[in-house]
């Protein structure tokens, strides 16, 4: 009786011992799930905040034009002394199609300037895709190995990223902008790096 009697307790521990892994998963996964079922895209983090943007140079797409030009490719000296939008987006991405003309909504401010990065796609689809909703960009980065997306963290098309006039990454948005997130989040934060101080400039 006595054996028994000692036998329970270890055998609940062995139990709970068990059990201790599945708790620790589900417990996880709950906190990964409520993390990426956010409503807010932005909200994902970017280690890239705060640091420079990527210094990755991209050839054009060949064959886009603009008032007769080659629309050139993405330099990143381009970045510095202006508040940049850069956009990665493909024509095979569904969602890239529904914001459009979103981005040639935001290519009408003045203050900024519109860069894309057409992510893995096949030249002719992203001209089409461009001659259907007009070009928004300034210039257009090819990224043909995906190269570039990984320097610049991407999840995946689209995302959309804010680069300061001092060249470095102020904002970051994962997904499509979308009505409500253009005025809620992405507007708001174009207005504060336009309205950051300018870049301290040395003085001989």
């Amino acid at each position: 009786m006595s054996e028994q009697v000692t036998s329970e307790p270890a055998q609940a521990r062995r139990s709970w011992l068990m059990l201790l892994p599945l708790l620790v998963f589900m417990a996880l996964a709950a906190l990964f799930w409520f993390r990426l079922g956010d409503s807010d895209p932005s909200r994902i983090p970017s280690a890239l905040i705060g640091h420079p943007a990527p210094q990755t140079t991209l050839p054009p797409l060949e064959g886009l034009a603009s008032n007769g030009a080659q629309v050139p490719g993405l330099d990143p000296a381009a970045f510095k002394g202006k508040v940049s939008i850069v956009n990665v987006w493909a024509s095979w991405c569904v969602p890239c199609h529904d914001e459009a003309p979103l981005l040639t909504e935001i290519a009408k401010d003045t203050r900024i300037q519109l860069i894309g990065i057409d992510y893995k796609d096949a030249p002719d689809n992203a001209r089409r895709f461009l001659g259907r909703y007009g070009n928004p960009f300034a210039s257009v980065g090819v990224d043909g190995n995906g190269r570039a997306a990984i320097e610049w963290g991407v999840y995946g098309v689209p995302e959309t990223f804010i680069v300061g006039r001092d060249g470095k990454i102020a904002y970051k948005l994962v997904g499509p902008i979308a009505r409500d997130n253009l005025g809620s989040a992405l507007k708001a934060e174009i207005d504060k790096a336009v309205n950051a101080a300018p870049i301290a400039r040395n003085t001989p």
